[in-house]
């Protein structure tokens, strides 16, 4: 056990003094926690991100349905701002989102007359679509209103039989709540903080830990501990081990910023988390030492270390909230060891679904370090 450890320390402290480890050891998970958590910070909140969108609204004279028309936008989440007319900015760019109507809104509607509304919008496709809903939410509740007020008082609609109707009770009311704790789909730094840490302990493994490991036995380190009494496995034992700890120092780096830089909560099941990282970071270790017995160069263990990680870590859902994918993406996920981490975590963190729903995901990493060992001690070599 002794030369075991030996082997082990002397590796990471060797990985530690490598300029590339730390800087994607400590450097680089912070960036990518701000960046992949500000993009994907509107996922499951809509266009909006929680907020009211900023919305001219372009009507001339447009009477008292100004106010009931404003009253519906500011529910659907807008911020509406009335102009009489459209006047563009010194640079002359106009507003990114304009809702126009005809003019004299009130008086064509009370004689009855079609008043037309449209709608322009620069916001991005992404959420284009879910802007056009809510306005059409809004000017269609607008629309019964007057429908229900007019047939109600049988004389001219007025903005006092429109405030009227608003001050009854609904007749029919939805109540709705998830069937869980909760249900909303990961988003902003609750997605990225466990995909990046997921993802930067799998590239950190398969580069440096595997690139290390070809590097002794092209430069006949190994050789040379083939020849000192130490058996083999103790060798391979000594190698796994230092790519362990490598990966339980990355991931601890990766909570430490996490929870102290960004704020992010881990839900009641932190014990469970610790076990559900412990098994990816026995995985990553398994992977680095398998890939470092089958690549021959160091540009080749580097090279392919970060397109495995890259490619698991986007089939695997680190990137971005798996459920905003294709089916096909998200049966994927289920089949990769990133997806099983992930999955887990966010039914610990984002779903509070308890420590038991993380079991079935922990064993397979579990099972998988194992199996991916037993592969790396088959390749093994000294030279």
């Amino acid at each position: 056990m002794r030369n075991v450890i030996f082997i082990a320390m002397h590796d990471v402290k060797y990985q530690l003094r490598q300029g590339s480890t730390l800087l994607w050891l400590v450097v680089m998970p912070p960036i990518f926690f701000y960046f992949i958590g500000t993009v994907t910070g509107g996922f499951s909140t809509g266009a909006s991100g929680g907020s009211a969108t900023p919305l001219v609204v372009i009507a001339e004279s447009p009477g008292f349905l100004q106010d009931h028309i404003d009253k519906r936008l500011t529910e659907n989440e807008f911020a509406p701002e009335w102009r009489e007319s459209l006047v563009v900015d010194d640079d002359n760019i106009k507003p990114r989102r304009l809702l126009t109507f005809d003019a004299n809104l009130s008086d064509q509607i009370i004689a009855g007359e079609a008043v037309a509304a449209a709608y322009d919008t620069a916001a991005s496709a992404l959420s284009r679509d879910y802007e056009s809903i809510r306005v059409q939410r809004s000017l269609y509740t607008v629309l019964a209103d007057i429908v229900v007020a007019d047939a109600r008082t049988g004389e001219s609609l007025t903005a006092d039989s429109l405030i009227a109707l608003n001050a009854e009770p609904r007749i029919w009311k939805l109540d709705s709540q998830p069937a869980g704790k909760r249900q909303e789909i990961p988003n902003g730094f609750e997605q990225a903080i466990p995909g990046i840490l997921v993802m930067f302990t799998l590239l950190v493994l398969l580069t440096s830990g595997a690139s290390m490991l070809t590097a002794e036995r092209n430069e006949g380190l190994l050789r040379r501990l083939a020849s000192a009494p130490i058996s083999r496995a103790e060798v391979v034992a000594g190698k796994w081990s230092g790519r362990m700890v490598l990966a339980v120092i990355q991931v601890g780096v990766a909570l430490a910023f996490g929870t102290f830089l960004f704020n992010m909560e881990w839900g009641p099941d932190l014990a469970m988390i610790a076990v559900v990282l412990g098994g990816w970071a026995a995985f990553c270790a398994s992977a680095g030492l398998l890939l470092g017995s089958l690549a021959t160069t160091e540009g080749q263990a580097a090279g392919l270390g970060a397109l495995f990680a890259n490619a698991l870590a986007a089939l695997g859902g680190c990137w971005w909230p798996i459920e905003i994918t294709p089916d096909w993406m998200q049966f994927v996920q289920k089949v990769v060891p990133t997806g099983w981490t992930m999955d887990a975590l966010h039914k610990l963190i984002s779903f509070e679904a308890g420590a038991a729903s993380a079991v079935p995901h922990t064993t397979a990493l579990l099972v998988g370090a194992i199996v991916v060992a037993m592969l790396a001690i088959n390749r093994f070599r000294y030279e």
